[in-house]
Formats: C-alpha cells, sequence, structure tokens
C-alpha cells in the first residue's frame, strides 16, 4: 500500500471529509432556505440558484468518487447519441445492483452538465434528512410513499410542475425499486412466474406504474429515455466505505439512447415494452 493510499484510509481523513461535507452541505441548505421569498418574485430565478447551490452538495460526492477514490467510470454508447446528451431533456432508467450505482448516476450527470438539476424519484421519507433532503426538496425533486393510490396525484402534479423548467435536467428512475439481492432476486422472479414474464438473471421485475407515469407526464418535455446499464469489471463489488477509503474502481456505463416518441402511451403496452427493455439489458451485463 502507497503513502497516499495509507493516508486516504486513515480515519483523521474522513473525520474532515465528513465534516466539510455536513458544515458546507448545511451552510448551502440555510441558503437554499433563503431562497423561498425569491421564488415569490421570480420562480425561474429561484430554481437557477437552487440548481447552482445544489451542485455544490452533490459534486462533492462525485469528487470522492472520481478525485478520492480515483475510481473510472467508462461510457460506451452510440456515437450519434453523444452530441445530444446534456441538451435535452431525458429520463434516465439505471439498474441497481451496487451500493454506489447513484455516485455513478450523479458522475453521468457530471459529464453532461446537468448534475445541479437532475432528478429522482425518492421515499417521502427522505424530503426531512439534512443536507441531501434538504436539498432534493428545494431541486423540486418527486417524492413518493410508495403507496399508489396516494402517490399518482401528487407524482403526476411533481412531474407536471416541471414542464416549465428553466435548464436542462435529468430524470433517474431506478425502476426495480430496490437494490438488487439474492433473496430479493428470488422472490421477484417467483412474481414473474406466477405472471408468465420471462425470467431475469441479474435484474429485479421493473415496476411498471412510476415509470409509466413519468414518461406521460413528461412527453413533448423530455426527448428520449437513455437506457443504462452499470457494471463493474473484475467481478468488484463496490461500497461507500471502500470509496472513503479510497480504492478504485472500474465501472462500465452502457447507454442507449431511446427517442420517447417510440415508447407507447397506452399503460399496459407501456409496461410490457419496460419488461422487454429489461429483458434486453441482460445482453450488456456481465
Amino acid at each position: 500500500m502507497g503513502l497516499l493510499q495509507l493516508l486516504k484510509s486513515q480515519f483523521l481523513c474522513h473525520l474532515i471529509i465528513c465534516y466539510v461535507f455536513l458544515v458546507s452541505g448545511l451552510i448551502i441548505n440555510l441558503l437554499q432556505l433563503c431562497t423561498l421569498p425569491l421564488w415569490l418574485v421570480s420562480k425561474q430565478q429561484a430554481r437557477r440558484i437552487n440548481i447552482r447551490l445544489a451542485y455544490c452538495i452533490s459534486s462533492q460526492m462525485v469528487a470522492a468518487l472520481e478525485w478520492w477514490s480515483g475510481t473510472e467510470c467508462t461510457l460506451y454508447t452510440d456515437p450519434k447519441s453523444y452530441p445530444l446528451y446534456g441538451n435535452e431533456n431525458a429520463v434516465v432508467v439505471l439498474n441497481h445492483s451496487f451500493e454506489i450505482d447513484f455516485l455513478c448516476g450523479w458522475t453521468f450527470c457530471e459529464r453532461f452538465g446537468v448534475l445541479g438539476s437532475s432528478k429522482v424519484l425518492a421515499k417521502k421519507e427522505l424530503a426531512y434528512v439534512p443536507i441531501i433532503g434538504w436539498m432534493w426538496y428545494f431541486l423540486e425533486i418527486v417524492f413518493c410513499k410508495r403507496k399508489w393510490e396516494e402517490d399518482r396525484r401528487t407524482v403526476t402534479q411533481s412531474l407536471q410542475n416541471l414542464r416549465d423548467y428553466p435548464e436542462t435536467y435529468w430524470f433517474l428512475l431506478y425502476c426495480e425499486g430496490t437494490r438488487f439481492t439474492p433473496k430479493k432476486h428470488q422472490i421477484s422472479m417467483q412474481v414473474a412466474e406466477s405472471k408468465g414474464l420471462p425470467k431475469l438473471k441479474y435484474h429485479l421485475l421493473p415496476r411498471t406504474k412510476g415509470f409509466w407515469v413519468t414518461v406521460q407526464n413528461l412527453r413533448g418535455t423530455a426527448a428520449a429515455v437513455y437506457d443504462s446499464t452499470l457494471n463493474f469489471r473484475n467481478n468488484e463489488v463496490p461500497t461507500l466505505l471502500g470509496i472513503l477509503n479510497g480504492k478504485k474502481y472500474h465501472a462500465d456505463l452502457y447507454v442507449r439512447r431511446i427517442p420517447l416518441e417510440l415508447i407507447p402511451e397506452d399503460e399496459a403496452e407501456c409496461a410490457a415494452w419496460l419488461h422487454k427493455l429489461y429483458q434486453e439489458k441482460v445482453g450488456f451485463i456481465h
């Protein structure tokens, strides 16, 4: 182990990193709170300020991945699609197999200049979590309770509010709803068998209702779906603690752009389309 690597694994370094993140994050949350009166005067200006404030928080975590740990994230995509990334609103469908999936997703956003404005569909409880949760609240992140009858109206309204968003954004979706584990996979494939769906080897069954509602409400605003599949080389199992310890990982992100108009508007047809998408994902992984 080199001297630098040894230094990165020391508790004191971790303490300093966490201290800087917590203090700066709370200061930024306070500044976001100060933008509340501006929302009444100029909603779009308040949004632009909050995008930059949010970037100050999320970029620290991307820096931890790329600079502190030195993790390499290689993007594979169609050269014809590449110039469009960062220049259009999009729904990004990500697989959820690793602890640091979200960091790699944010790295993807950072490379194309949409990190500060990126959105997710998150659990309602996260809105009350200091720093990240409060940052998301001011970014107009879409929160849900995972109770569909209650969520449908609130999620629809939140998505409609994004139709006049002043800057390019990506809406990141983990359609599986939860991180992949062998136990969850076993249960998910039992459900697949009961519904007559093909079994997936590396993924859980996608939850189709949230995807359909997202696509329907962002039609005319988002231009495409980015089907994204993340994998790590050499059977690496990356962790946040590993990142904090300065451990380097090697990620491969496969992205294909699918124009939104190619996705069916009918809910049942859209659900079938998404299931087919996840069946095709197998070809990109391992």
